[in-house]
């Protein structure tokens, strides 16, 4: 990798060709998808219990028992988890409890965290504002349909996509109406900015709504649903439907930039990692694209241990872990440490092997390797690592023979490796005779 001052950071590095980083092995399918924050990720396993990661590193940092019964959240220093009961906040730092409250509510979307506030979205079509550095209600408001998707806090609105074709904004600081705008199909998740909102529907269209008073500023016609959370640059805003493509319009107009037909069938919105869009389906192989002009940059493949060990069956629960949420001293069977793809040499033109590692694409190392029947888990997550500013991709796989795996990815600076090959056996030409004088 070349030195960071040889590095353009004006122009964001695209993800692809990739290289890998940590490969990890949790012996244990998922329960619930994962939860992210800045530095490390928190996986729901087999046998009640909570894994945390360090994202960089891909080090476990703490264990503990939990049950959590929907995708956890992260936020302020604290995971917040929905258990049978209970709604639960865990330390980040080291898996204890900050605070626990009864909670019988039945929510029918993950919560949500932003700036202070955790909000609840019951299937009785109420919204719960919590605080989240104590777990008290701030205020509970009925808004007549259970959410579809889960709420987007902006600045000081709240906005719910709801069941009955409705985008309701609510301010945050005390759940009173702001405005209310029915679309023509049942919205999905909202991506909400400072002046507009972005949100596909099951209608074959994807609108932009203005913040202020919920009107369509402009929608955009597909050919299936405009599923999973949109995402944004400076110009355009980026999506995927049913319809089997990605597109990215205008941010302000509309206008088409750009449309690309994927070869998968997308089971989230896309992602990005530097300049390049990442698209997930449920097979495992990723696809990537360039930013600017929707063009297939190639294929992220994630790997896991070639030596992995089956899955344990073993029982991990409350009883063997302890109280709920209590940290545990040592560590059961099930994780494995990370796994960081061996260096391969390049061979020399010149005969000998150069002694200069290079690392080898996930897909060609043989240390890596992925079985016929594995499948995406959970979206792929992106972050910048700290100590280079380079996106880093992190991919959540599952099989039933080996349970649930991560690869962690980053762009790779090595050129590919063109093997050599002998030269065609040469024929030597007898000399022509010169006529005699």
């Amino acid at each position: 990798m070349p030195p960071l001052s040889k590095i353009d950071l004006r122009t964001p590095a695209p993800l692809v060709p990739v290289a890998p980083v940590w490969t990890l092995a949790f012996n244990n399918q998922l329960t619930v998808p994962p939860a992210y924050d800045e530095t490390r990720a928190y996986i729901s396993i087999e046998g009640d219990r909570i894994v945390a990661y360090d994202l960089v590193s891909g080090i476990r940092e703490w264990i503990v028992s939990a049950q959590p019964q929907m995708e956890p959240v992260a936020g302020g220093g604290l995971l917040f988890l929905i258990e049978p009961g209970t709604l639960t906040a865990l330390h980040t730092a080291d898996g204890s409890i900050a605070w626990q409250v009864p909670f019988t509510e039945r929510l029918v979307v993950r919560p949500v965290w932003d700036n202070g506030w955790l909000i609840m979205a019951s299937e009785r079509g109420e919204i719960g504002a919590i605080r989240a550095s104590d777990g008290k209600l701030i205020w509970r408001r009925d808004i007549n349909s259970p959410a579809h998707a889960a709420p987007a806090l902006a600045s000081d609105r709240l906005y719910v996509p709801t069941s009955d074709r409705r985008i309701v904004a609510l301010q945050v600081e005390t759940g009173e109406p702001v405005w209310e705008r029915r679309v023509g199909g049942t919205p999905n998740d909202v991506l909400a900015l400072d002046e507009r909102l972005y949100v596909g529907a099951n209608d074959n269209f994807f609108y932009c709504l203005t913040t202020k008073d919920g009107r369509v500023d402009w929608k955009w016609r597909t050919g299936g649903d405009a599923i999973g959370l949109p995402i944004v640059d400076d110009h355009r805003v980026y999506f995927v439907a049913l319809d089997n493509i990605l597109r990215a319009l205008d941010l302000n107009s509309g206008v088409q930039h750009w449309m690309r037909p994927l070869s998968i069938r997308p089971a989230w919105g896309p992602v990005r990692a530097g300049s390049t869009l990442v698209v997930a389906g449920q097979a495992a192989a990723l696809r990537a694209f360039n930013v600017k002009d929707g063009a297939v940059t190639g294929t992220i493949t994630p790997g896991l241990p070639a030596s992995t060990a089956a899955p344990s069956v073993g029982g991990f629960g409350n009883k063997e872990l302890g109280t709920t949420a209590a940290p545990v001293t040592a560590a059961p069977p099930g994780p494995e440490p990370p796994t960081t793809p061996a260096p391969v040499t390049a061979p020399s033109s010149t005969g000998p092997r150069s002694e200069t590692p290079v690392t080898a694409a996930p897909a060609k190392s043989p240390a890596v390797a992925m079985a016929a029947d594995t499948e995406s888990a959970a979206p792929p997550h992106v972050f910048v690592d700290p100590s280079t500013g380079l996106p880093l991709l992190l991919m959540m796989t599952r099989d039933i023979a080996r349970g649930a795996a991560a690869t962690l990815v980053t762009r790779s600076f090595e050129p590919a490796i063109t093997p050599l090959v002998a030269l065609p056996n040469l024929t030597m030409l007898a000399p022509t005779p010169q006529p005699s004088k």
